[in-house]
């Protein structure tokens, strides 16, 4: 008896030690400042985050992700003389930024795709998209494998991929389907209907229904995957969000005064549609998702079980990274370089 603590002692059967709380202590030890020092160290070094966004033109893109982070963050927006036209293949852009608040500071790298699904002909336009997530993973394979590694790899993996649907009211599209299914192995995917405030409630409510139904029949992954819950209160948590989606959103730069506050919104003949006010759009609980609550956790995803899955198959395959990686299921299309 130590001062009346009661310890726990090894479980029948192993060497093993049983779980110390605070009661079981003898006195303060200091773990929780471990918490601390973490917070420290990230504030200090920063993180990255990748974000994809995919769809077709017009669908407001570009406005979305400057309305997410609160700048002018998409290319088009930081291109003193971009001009918007038609490309007639998928050419993948991207832009970085560092942004800070509070002293955490993020290097933000948002991934574009001007040209998917502008064409008549739309076949496999997927192709360079999936190339280019595939790329990154075997760009950080190879970082990690070298003998004389930096000590911190430079992430250019894609965390996420927003996937824009117009607000037609009716069903997934062919190109919607095929892309989602093929994307949604190797990427997270979060779908939003792009432009909601073109819809009705009643129309909105069964358009999401609708979609949810042809995620499940066509067999579609989107984050969050319930695999990946780790215990029941994440789970409750998405088991929400699993509901919500797709998200109906609104996007917009421009504020106007709505009972003496300035609020983002979009002025309509009717009113205003206020982005942030989750009775008029879902564009709060997007942001809520992709940055307040489950960032970190996209990030996790992305590297213990798409990069994992990516780095298991290639070393796998049997060649010793010196050629290309053919004939495997995992991946329906092949684009690597040689050593």
């Amino acid at each position: 008896d130590l001062g009346g603590t009661e310890t726990r002692g090894p479980p029948p059967g192993g060497p093993q030690g049983g779980v110390l709380r605070g009661p079981d202590l003898l006195g303060y030890v200091g773990i929780e400042a471990v918490l601390d020092q973490m917070r420290r160290k990230t504030m200090k070094a920063g993180f990255e985050f990748n974000i994809m966004v995919v769809g077709q033109s017009g669908l407001g893109k570009s406005t979305l992700v400057n309305t997410l982070f609160k700048s002018k963050v998409s290319r088009k927006s930081c291109s003193p003389n971009y001009e918007e036209k038609i490309s007639k293949t998928v050419q993948l852009q991207s832009v970085s930024h560092v942004i800070e608040e509070k002293g955490v500071r993020m290097k933000l790298t948002v991934i574009d795709t001007p040209g998917f699904g502008d064409q008549i002909n739309n076949d496999r336009c997927w192709e360079p998209v999936l190339k280019h997530v595939n790329e990154q993973y075997e760009k950080y394979l190879k970082e990690e494998l070298r003998v004389n590694r930096q000590r911190k790899i430079p992430d250019t993996r894609v965390h996420c991929c927003i996937y824009f649907l117009p607000a037609s009211g009716h069903w997934l599209r062919p190109i919607d389907v095929e892309f989602m299914k093929r994307l949604g192995k190797i990427v997270s995917i979060v779908p939003v209907i792009a432009k909601a405030d073109t819809l009705t409630l009643e129309e909105r409510t069964e358009f999401k229904q609708r979609i949810r139904q042809d995620l499940v029949a066509n067999g579609i992954q989107v984050y969050p995957q319930k695999e990946n819950d780790e215990d029941a209160e994440e789970r409750l948590l998405n088991n929400t969000i699993r509901e919500s989606i797709p998200f109906a959103v609104v996007g917009t730069d421009r504020e106007h005064q709505v009972n003496g506050h300035r609020v983002l919104g979009r002025k309509t003949k009717w009113g205003i549609v206020e982005v942030e006010n989750v009775a008029h759009c879902e564009f709060a609980n997007l942001r809520d998702l992709l940055i307040r609550s489950h960032l970190e956790d996209l990030k996790q995803v992305t590297h213990d079980v798409h990069y994992e899955t990516y780095r298991v198959q290639r070393l796998t395959a049997g060649d010793g990274l010196k050629g290309p990686l053919v004939n495997t299921p995992f991946l329906s299309i092949l684009y690597y370089e040689s050593y």
